[in-house]
């Protein structure tokens, strides 16, 4: 099966793309490479704009798995027109081109970030949605566009996932679990502004077992997933990544809590995704910990801006 990963350099294609080759699937990539490349040397690498994409481009593929746009809401508020471009216009695009270019199937990375805020609720895919900010908005957009396109012959699934934490060759330090192991690593403190809203919260590991799933499911299916590896409150992931931090390295870690208003608070059901895909989920915040303590001297100074998308982001020209 040959493969087609739209924005497969970031941080998850620097972790899926090589799973994919390891299960002898075909696989090639186009990127702008914003962040670089990190990739296996065997892979071909097409660097080019996605709206640049036709027919002609994707005619050889099965499936055509798409990573790109901005990846969370500080790109998505410092530029709001790239933003729903990107995240909203380019899914539907690169869909529409696959379909008529008979591809099998269109693997959209959507993002639960369209749930909003929510309480005491565990969100289901029919539920309503709720987003009233641009990251989420975009990301609901995109997924809508690309579900749009489902025919007889051409499926889309749309896996609306957790926020993703772990090692990465492409490492970014602005996700939840890595930002707390950045600072209870630097500075023996981490700071929680909220501790009581809720995220599902994503080892990378899994989310790489969720797009196995999605790739090899039956033809026939379609359709949004909630996928994570847990459900836990801000404060219970700092007591989980302190616990494990001091247990790995002997220090003495600090939690200080905030009462910051948060317009985000969610959690999900991964039922479906399990049912329908075989989704099974295997990693704790834990597993996360030691993954990134075992790559810790990998990584040199926590501050380089090549770990923030932000500011790598912002230096675009």
């Amino acid at each position: 099966m040959k493969l087609l990963i739209a924005g497969g350099a970031g941080y998850i294609g620097s972790v899926l793309v090589p799973a994919l080759l390891e299960h002898n699937y075909e696989v090639d990539v186009i990127d702008l490479f914003w962040f670089g490349n990190h990739l296996p040397k065997q892979v071909k690498i097409i660097k080019k704009n996605l709206f640049d994409c036709h027919e002609a481009d994707l005619k050889d593929y099965d499936r055509v798995i798409f990573l790109a746009g901005l990846s969370n809401d500080p790109m998505a508020e410092f530029n709001p027109v790239r933003n729903f471009i990107d995240n909203g216009a380019l899914p539907s695009y690169l869909a529409y081109r696959a379909k008529n270019a008979g591809v099998k199937r269109f693997i959209y990375a959507s993002s639960c970030s369209v749930y909003g805020y929510a309480q005491d609720h565990l969100y289901l895919e029919t539920d309503p949605v709720t987003c009233d900010y641009p990251y989420g908005i975009s990301k609901l957009q995109g997924e809508r566009g690309a579900l749009q396109m489902i025919r007889d012959g051409f499926s889309v699934i749309a896996l609306r996932q957790g926020t993703v934490s772990g090692h990465s060759p492409r490492m970014r330090m602005d996700l939840i679990v890595n930002t707390m192991f950045k600072s209870a690593m630097t500075s023996g403190k981490i700071t929680v502004n909220n501790a009581a809203i809720w995220r599902p919260v994503y080892d990378v590991r899994d989310c790489v077992e969720a797009y196995l799933r999605a790739i090899q499911a039956d033809d026939g299916i379609s359709g949004i997933f909630n996928v994570c590896s847990g459900n836990f409150t801000v404060g219970a992931v700092a007591d989980l990544v302190k616990e494990e931090v001091e247990a790995l390295s002997g220090k003495k870690i600090q939690i200080e809590i905030k009462n910051i208003d948060d317009f985000r608070n969610y959690k999900v059901s991964i039922e479906k995704a399990k049912i329908e895909l075989g989704f099974d989920p295997r990693y704790s915040i834990k597993d996360i910990v030691l993954d990134l303590y075992n790559h810790r001297d990998s990584y040199g100074d926590y501050e380089k801006d090549e770990f923030y998308n932000i500011r790598v982001f912002k230096k675009l020209k």
